[in-house]
């Protein structure tokens, strides 16, 4: 596990029945509306909410609080995990409603890199890829001492793999998607028997036609 100081990482997500969470090239409303307002008042209580550049550029969110009251002090800093730095300009995660920063790594184009300084906080973290690990180090460095993960499967993954998640909430949605091409909760090449990842249930609650699992994430 690595040792450096990070923010405490809670990964929340929705996932059908079969666990999918989207679909190849769109993302849908897998929970219900009890289940969004949930997630609203959970990213009231982090301090920053991380996703990964795909689903910056398949949905193109605000990643703000807007299901529920909330003030503009209230919103965490986004956090865009980017390693060539191709977020483009015009996404709305990078309007002035709240602040973003961009995890790019050190083989990101210097003239991408220019037309979001404006944009937004820059951090360089790793080679060719954003080393997660190192990224976290400097979030938390930064005062970003807890995130809400709200990423899409390749994210997911390499975020467990690092060891670098604490807390994990899944909403069951009473869903069926099927397709190959579905993206499930975390993709990538697997884990051995060795490395497995076990999770500690916490807690597990009906949420409008749903059902709420948390757990704690346990690593050997």
């Amino acid at each position: 596990m690595n040792n450096n100081m990070k923010p405490y990482v809670h990964l929340n997500s929705a996932m059908t029945v079969d666990g999918k969470i989207a679909t190849s090239n769109s993302s849908m409303n897998i929970s219900g509306s009890d289940d969004l307002i949930r997630v609203h008042h959970l990213r009231k209580k982090y301090d920053g909410i991380m996703v990964g550049i795909n689903t910056v550029l398949i949905d193109d969110p605000r990643l703000t609080i807007h299901k529920i009251e909330a003030e503009r002090d209230d919103y965490p800093t986004r956090i865009i995990v980017d390693s060539n730095a191709q977020i483009p300009s015009t996404s709305r995660c990078l309007n002035n409603e709240s602040d973003t920063i961009l995890l790019i790594s050190k083989s990101a184009p210097e003239e991408n890199i220019r037309k979001l300084e404006d944009k937004c906080s820059i951090i360089i973290a790793g080679e060719k890829q954003v080393n997660l690990a190192e990224a976290l180090n400097k979030l938390y460095s930064k005062g970003i001492k807890s995130i809400l993960l709200e990423g899409g499967s390749t994210l997911n993954y390499s975020m467990l793999k690092e060891q670098l998640v604490d807390e994990l909430s899944i909403c069951i949605g009473s869903k069926i998607l099927g397709g190959r091409d579905s993206k499930t909760l975390v993709d990538g090449e697997g884990f051995s028997k060795e490395d497995i990842i076990k999770l500690e249930l916490k807690s597990f609650n009906p949420i409008d036609e749903d059902i709420l699992l948390e757990y704690n994430v346990k690593y050997e």
